[in-house]
């Protein structure tokens, strides 16, 4: 089950009690008469389920709650009530496969920032595989693969194009554009630290490291790998089962591969060099088609349950049209939420 919270202006208030009360998944419905003071307003109070609650949110904003008011939405990790349990089996579908694509929207904004941390983390994972390269060790490649915040602005990258948020796209391209060079040039001065203070291991070449090697040898399950790797990592970022998401860092080998571009370059393998090129571009390019492909199919999805919905008789009690949405492009998000002024 999700929380919402609901601040309305009071001429809105009616029609959203009246929404709520014809809509069969949603309890525990709290009207708190005037108790909102900025915004001024009233404060609406339930619990829906989560396979409800973009579909919900489309209808409020058809009302102009996201402008006039706001919507906050929160899970609930328990709810011990056999009245929660029904309005569950009133909803269409399966909490574990249901989208809330606010929560998508927002988590892909906050992670598509470019910010000292994100480009400090870059940095750190890029020294860490070259750490893992110098020993030719597979431990420290995948601790920098866990380090490695990549996959934020991928997955932000994957949400825009489905979406069509230029604003999120340029976001993400330019915190991509920049921070795998930052990643890159750390690895190369560290690299070349290392080989000038004569820290070098004495059996290490750069074209030679058998358990490592895979980081700038890319083949055809390099590609089937990481086309895999992005279908869990969106699916991850969709649904409740956040946790898959460190088993798609470490299946991926995009920070490797950076590191091992700095590596080569410092000492001047380029033969290596182009190798890693190569697959850090295979993986960027399969992860970013299996998160558009799988995106799509969950909008999808929910365009037409969104559409099912629009001749819910709940719509009609809350003054709504049915058959069709009021907000141009409504029938699949309702209004696309306002960009953060930066």
């Amino acid at each position: 089950m999700v929380h919402m919270r609901i601040v309305v202006p009071a001429h809105q208030a009616e029609h959203v009690l009246d929404l709520l009360e014809h809509t069969p998944s949603a309890v525990n419905v709290i009207f708190l008469e005037r108790a909102a003071r900025k915004p001024e307003g009233d404060v609406i109070l339930c619990d829906i389920p989560r396979e409800y609650t973009s579909i919900l949110v489309s209808d409020l904003r058809e009302l102009d709650i996201d402008t006039e008011g706001s919507i906050a939405i929160e899970h609930i990790d328990s709810a011990i009530s056999s009245i929660a349990a029904q309005a569950e089996s009133e909803a269409e579908g399966h909490p574990g496969d249901a989208v809330v694509w606010e929560e998508v929207e927002t988590r892909t904004s906050e992670n598509t920032e470019l910010n000292g941390v994100f480009l400090a983390f870059m940095a750190l994972a890029c020294m860490i595989a070259a750490v893992g390269i110098f020993l030719d060790s597979p431990i420290l490649i995948v601790g920098a693969m866990i380090v490695g915040p990549e996959f934020g602005p991928i997955a932000g990258l994957c949400v825009a194009l489905v979406q069509r948020r230029r604003d999120v796209a340029r976001r993400s391209l330019r915190a991509l554009v920049i921070g795998f060079p930052v990643g890159i040039t750390a690895a190369f001065f560290f690299a070349h630290t290392i080989d000038i203070t004569g820290l070098t291991p004495a059996n290490f070449t750069v074209s030679d490291h058998p358990l490592t090697g895979f980081i700038s040898d890319p083949d055809a399950f390099s590609f089937i790998v990481a086309f895999l790797a992005g279908v869990a990592g969106v699916l991850s970022l969709t649904s409740a089962k956040s946790g898959a998401l460190i088993g798609v860092l470490v299946s991926v080998t995009t920070i490797p591969a950076a590191a091992n571009i700095g590596v080569a370059a410092a000492y001047s393998e380029w033969g290596e060099w182009g190798g890693a090129m190569l697959q850090l571009a295979l993986n960027l390019t399969a992860i970013v088609l299996a998160g558009v492909a799988t995106l799509y199919v969950q909008r999808v999805a929910y365009v037409r349950r969104r559409h099912a919905h629009l001749h819910d008789v709940a719509r009609e009690a809350a003054g709504l049209p049915l058959g069709r949405s009021r907000n141009v492009g409504g029938a699949a998000y309702g209004k696309p939420p306002p960009e953060a002024p930066r």
